[in-house]
């Protein structure tokens, strides 16, 4: 058994820059508690910052810590792989202690819908399979109607 805590800042981590529309940065929790069927985050979404369009290869759960978000989730119009039409289906407000289940290959995009405080969650990704490799495919989008490449 391992025991952590999510608070603190001696652990930051940034984040690739190009997944988010602004200042974000996680915690790898799975780290420090040595869990090996899933992968554990705190991500912190700096004022306004929210995911890019995005889907996973296993499902992902999500629990507010702080602030006011939402999920949104699009569907995909089109069979190209990079450039599709999109369409927003669902916005689900996500206020502390919310939690969320986001099933596998859900397109969609998570954040700060405040732009003076900041918002954050812990996502917890469940691996698909034993030993197969979480993935998340990213996109370039405008978050209305269109996608325009992978990132």
């Amino acid at each position: 058994m391992k025991k952590s805590n999510i608070n603190g800042s001696t652990d930051k981590r940034s984040v690739n820059p190009e997944w988010f529309t602004g200042k974000t940065w996680m915690k790898v929790l799975s780290e420090k508690i040595k869990t090996k069927d899933q992968d554990i985050y705190h991500v912190h979404f700096e004022k306004g910052s929210k995911t890019k369009l995005h889907f996973h290869n296993g499902n992902q759960i999500l629990m507010t810590v702080k602030g006011k978000g939402s999920l949104e989730i699009f569907k995909k119009f089109g069979s190209k792989k990079s450039e599709f039409k999109i369409k927003r289906t669902e916005r689900i407000n996500l206020n502390e202690g919310d939690i969320v289940h986001i099933p596998a290959k859900t397109l969609h995009t998570h954040g700060s819908i405040d732009e003076k405080k900041e918002f954050s969650h812990v996502a917890i990704n469940i691996l698909p399979k034993k030993n197969v490799t979480y993935k998340t495919t990213w996109y370039e989008s405008d978050f209305r109607n269109k996608v325009t490449k992978i990132i």
